[in-house]
């Protein structure tokens, strides 16, 4: 990382260490390249109830993973930017995934179990869930109108930023972001 960068993540950090919530003007700061795509709002948005198959076959909500960040990935297997950026979401759950932050993959649209898992062998993925929303009904509840959308989840459940498109989220900048929100929790 830059030294232009670890000094961008340093204020950042220092800036939300004295905060409760994300600063997202301190965040904004770490955006570069396709990260310039993820809009932080400036009040968190409210989450959704909306049930939607887990890879087990059980309902889940977005409230299974209460308690830390999350990037929430809405994707199809007909999606070709989600093909190249589904490996890079996969990198970040390699590099940050744990207690404080997980990458949520949920394809919405009727995509048959057989063709996600040849998706992901395809392109080689085999660290993200194979979540589903057959019927759409909590990317419709979150207004997710096109794919890929990728929604960062805060630790209670509210939308704190979007990205619509594809985007690298193995790259400095994504890291950047995420290590950021991951440190304000052990703040």
């Amino acid at each position: 990382m830059s030294i232009l960068k670890s000094a961008l993540l340093y204020t950042a950090l220092s800036v939300m260490a004295n905060t409760a919530l994300a600063d997202p003007a301190a965040l904004e700061a770490l955006r570069e390249g396709d990260m310039r795509k993820l809009t932080f709002h400036s009040e968190p948005l409210p989450g959704s109830d909306v049930t939607f198959m887990g890879q087990d076959g059980s309902e889940m909500t977005l409230s299974n993973y209460q308690g830390k960040y999350v990037a929430i990935n809405f994707w199809a297997t007909w999606c070709a930017p989600c093909r190249k950026e589904m490996p890079q979401l996969a990198d970040l759950q390699s590099q940050l995934g744990g207690d404080e932050f997980e990458v949520v993959t949920i394809a919405t649209g009727r995509n048959p179990k057989p063709a996600m898992e040849a998706f992901f062998d395809d392109i080689g993925v085999d660290n993200l869930p194979l979540h589903t929303d057959e019927r759409q009904n909590l990317a419709r509840s979150l207004g997710v109108l096109g794919l890929p959308v990728t929604l960062i989840v805060d630790p209670d459940g509210n939308e704190i930023a979007r990205l619509q498109g594809d985007a690298d989220w193995s790259s400095d900048s994504a890291v950047a972001i995420v290590e950021a929100l991951i440190a304000e929790l052990a703040s």
